[in-house]
């Protein structure tokens, strides 16, 4: 009985090596806290530890992080802030830095004015760039009406930020 859950162990750290960092910047776009987005990631893997399963695949990790992100944000009522920008290019100067992490601020800012679902596709194509196909098996809406979001909610967002990007 110990190789069994030993087996299932060596699975699931493996697919956690594999796909933890992806997941986690996910969640943090879509919850917008570092530190509850790997609350959220570990409780994903909590749970396929406790089933027993180690035969899912990646789509199904994206669909558990969705949801648990989303039941995140209905427990937690609070005013969110963004992550830190992301990563600048090695040879970046300081003053590029400083536009890159404001431009990075004002769309971070600008999504989280989209309606959820706007921002939800928006982040899984754009952010974890993922194609239309997968972002709607990750969603569990048709493909057609992952193209159409996605394009209201970029006509929105160059609304937001002033039709300057």
């Amino acid at each position: 009985m110990e190789s069994d859950t030993t087996t299932v162990v060596s699975s699931l750290a493996e697919l956690y090596r594999t796909h933890r960092l992806a997941l986690v910047r996910l969640a943090v776009l879509l919850l917008g806290d570092q530190p509850t987005a790997e609350d959220v990631v570990q409780e994903v893997f909590t749970g396929l530890h406790r089933s027993g399963r180690t035969d899912v695949s990646l789509a199904y990790l994206r669909v558990s992080v969705v949801n648990r992100s989303r039941s995140a944000i209905r427990r937690t009522i609070v005013n969110r802030k963004r992550p830190v920008p992301p990563p600048y290019p090695p040879d970046a100067t300081p003053s590029e830095r400083y536009e890159l992490a404001e431009e990075h601020r004002e769309v971070l800012t600008a999504l989280d004015q989209l309606p959820r679902r706007q921002r939800e596709v928006l982040v899984l194509r754009y952010y974890s760039e993922l194609t239309y196909a997968e972002v709607a098996t990750t969603l569990g809406i048709h493909e057609g009406t992952a193209k159409s979001t996605a394009a209201k909610g970029l006509a929105k967002l160059r609304t937001l930020m002033g039709g300057s990007r």
